[in-house]
């Protein structure tokens, strides 16, 4: 775990509990460096001393408020935290909401809160409070040097400090061009929401938080990859001339037309066990010999049946023509068996002397 950020205490009533603040989410944006396109050389920013030009290290380096031009007022972190002992070192909850009352846009940055020395019984308790009533705490801290509105957030075991924006800090959407709900332009037909509305369904899931990652990140480097192993990592890509002269796509949408090709095409990311098992193809059967096929095979057993019955031989032979390549290799063999079979005949013509019934049968 990354070390805290953040010492203090959640506080509520007469309610005092110890906690210590960590970030939440980590940045896996591509790095991007800024290069000389003449060398290649890597640029560097300098902080320097604007009146003498020289660089200043971290070590020199204080803030200040300028409250006339050029004029400051030097505030070190210790004047920072004198100025409102209480307010830098408490979340202090102003009050307790519905989570759902809080817009989306309102939320920032996420913060795990985690309890301090001698706080697990109360924070396990305001945790299991937050869980029992369904609501959030808004609260008040100042991270650093700025005082944030937060919620305080049940995830899991954790409580979960989400800084949120002002309303001040929310910009106005008077000066976006929005279609208003009468508008002609924005008109939906029952028959246009009613195949969005499908769509929406088809498209519906459970949040699968996993399933989603950037592929753009791991695009890039493929790519990055990709030159090294062709040993062209100064080369610079230019644009394709082609790109430049394609024709720009007009603005006429027939929403209908998109609304069905989409319904035709079912998203990846919709699909779950039932839907897969309706469109597959059902599973290739073993299919069972029918008559018609016993007649194309050679029937079983037959040089058996024809060492002791070659009467049956001969029957057989006369009900069916031959058939595919098993019945020619046994009219090929005949010429060769037929000596053998006229004296297993004069041999037992004496002694078999069956029933009619029974020759038959056999």
């Amino acid at each position: 775990m990354a070390r805290s950020m953040w010492k203090g205490a959640i506080s509520f009533g007469l309610v005092h509990i110890p906690v210590e603040l960590y970030p939440a989410t980590s940045d896996h944006s591509l790095d991007l460096h800024m290069l000389d396109r003449r060398d290649f050389a890597p640029i560097g920013f300098k902080r320097y001393n604007k009146n003498t030009g020289k660089e200043v290290s971290w070590d020199d380096i204080i803030k200040g408020y300028e409250y006339a031009t050029d004029e400051y007022v030097v505030l070190s972190d210790e004047d920072l935290r004198r100025a409102n002992p209480e307010a830098t070192q408490t979340i202090d909850i102003l009050a307790f909401v519905d989570a759902g009352q809080v817009p989306l846009i309102y939320y920032e940055q996420p913060y795990y809160l985690a309890p301090g020395k001698g706080g697990d019984k109360v924070y396990a308790l305001l945790r299991e409070t937050l869980r029992d009533v369904g609501k959030i705490g808004i609260a008040n801290v100042v991270i650093r040097v700025k005082q944030h509105l937060a919620a305080l957030v049940c995830v899991g075991d954790t409580i979960v400090l989400i800084t949120l924006r002002y309303p001040d800090e929310i910009r106005p959407t008077d000066e976006l061009k929005i279609p208003d709900e009468n508008s002609k332009a924005a008109q939906v037909t029952p028959k246009e929401l009613q195949m969005a509305r499908a769509l929406v369904e088809g498209m519906s899931e459970r949040w699968k938080p996993n399933q989603y990652h950037d592929t753009y990140r791991e695009d890039v480097m493929a790519m990055v990859k990709k030159k090294i192993a062709a040993k062209q990592t100064k080369t610079i890509t230019m644009p394709d001339p082609e790109e430049e002269d394609k024709p720009k796509k007009s603005n006429v949408i027939d929403l209908v037309s998109l609304l069905q090709a989409s319904l035709r095409k079912k998203p990846a990311r919709a699909s779950t066990d039932d839907d897969d098992d309706d469109d597959d193809p059902p599973p290739r059967k073993s299919r069972k010999p029918s008559d018609d096929d016993a007649g194309d095979a050679p029937p079983p057993r037959a040089r058996k049946s024809t060492s002791h019955s070659p009467v049956h031989a001969r029957a057989t032979a006369a009900k069916k023509p031959p058939a595919k390549k098993a019945v020619a290799k046994t009219a090929a063999k005949k010429p060769a068996a037929k000596p053998a079979a006229k004296k297993a005949v004069a041999k037992s013509s004496a002694a078999e002397k069956a029933p009619a019934r029974r020759r038959k049968a056999a």
